[in-house]
């Protein structure tokens, strides 16, 4: 897919920037014991936080753009092929010095998963690499924590933020990983984060603890929203659904009663569906629904990005 860096009157609705990963996913069907054997399923998928939430936002029927640093490889040619192919518009900034990223995902028996992230070329992506011109012409602009957690490429995501804020864009963000930020250091993450004035903000509730020292969703929102004023606080709640604290009001958001079997991606797909909700119809509670639903729908499946059937169809037809 040709890079994206023609700039058109009319403003790309959503911008996500950051990582492109190929997951290599291994699930396991019974316990597997320290030195031991057992079946399951191997599997490449096409993942990274920051694609998976502007492939999830795209499926909801959103204008998106991709940006990120992919290596000059066969895996980087298959990362082309694979937003082309989600219709998700993308700059990729192609390097000879660092592969394109990959991860590895442990998914047990009970569908919970562990990550092991390697330093792929998104991990180098530099100021000097950003695409100005396209961020200059985007409405809302998003952010992944796994940006944050090293420099590079903390510097060039934290600019892009202040550059697409400066020509007028919103910006959200997900806090991406409560174990990286407790390594980190919670006031470190926050100097790097809450001056660039966030509009929206995605944490999980392990990371939504760490950031406020709260445990309620409640309470939880409300620190959040005093640490990043004024910003709409999407609390995913995984099993007990979300809740949404926009303003002063919270809304509780049931869970749906789809079965865990793998939770890669959910998170992502809550953002991707959010956003394609929320940035056409001002809503944060229908947003919320929404949202819930479709990152039920994906922890049934394996993988972040699982190809579509019927009842995904009747999701995005009930909210279109």
């Amino acid at each position: 897919m040709a890079n994206a860096t023609s700039q058109t009157s009319k403003k790309t609705s959503l911008c996500v920037l950051g990582d492109f990963a190929w997951d290599v996913m291994i699930r396991t069907n019974t316990v597997l014991l320290a030195g031991g054997d057992t079946f399951g399923e191997v599997v490449l998928a096409p993942g990274g936080s920051a694609a998976n939430v502007a492939v999830w936002a795209k499926r909801c029927g959103l204008d998106t753009l991709f940006i990120g640093k992919i290596g000059n490889d066969p895996f980087g040619e298959l990362a082309k092929d694979n937003l082309a192919e989600e219709a998700v518009k993308a700059h990729f900034i192609s390097s000879e010095g660092h592969l394109t990223a990959a991860v590895g995902v442990w998914i047990d028996h009970t569908g919970e998963r562990s990550m092991v992230s390697g330093k792929g070329a998104d991990f180098y992506l530099l100021p000097s690499e950003l695409p100005r011109g396209l961020l200059s012409n985007v409405q809302h602009l998003h952010l992944s924590a796994w940006s944050f957690f090293t420099d590079p490429p903390r510097a060039a995501a934290r600019e892009a933020a202040r550059y697409a804020k400066k020509h007028g864009a919103k910006l959200s963000f997900d806090p991406g990983s409560f174990q990286l930020i407790s390594e980190m250091g919670v006031e470190r993450f926050l100097s790097y984060t809450k001056d660039l004035d966030i509009d929206i903000i995605f944490p999980n509730h392990q990371e939504g603890e760490v950031l406020s020292g709260e445990h309620e969703p409640e309470a939880i929102a409300k620190k959040l929203q005093e640490i990043y004023p004024k910003a709409l606080i999407a609390l995913k709640l995984d099993a007990e659904g979300a809740y949404i604290y926009e303003g002063d009001v919270g809304h509780v958001i049931s869970p749906t009663d789809d079965h865990l079997l793998d939770a890669t991606g959910a998170g992502d797909s809550f953002a991707g569906a959010f956003l394609a909700s929320y940035l056409r119809y001002k809503d944060a509670k229908v947003a919320g629904v929404f949202a819930t639903k479709i990152s039920g729908w994906v922890i049934e499946h394996l993988g972040a990005r699982p190809k579509g059937d019927g009842r995904l169809e009747q999701l995005l037809k009930q909210f279109h």
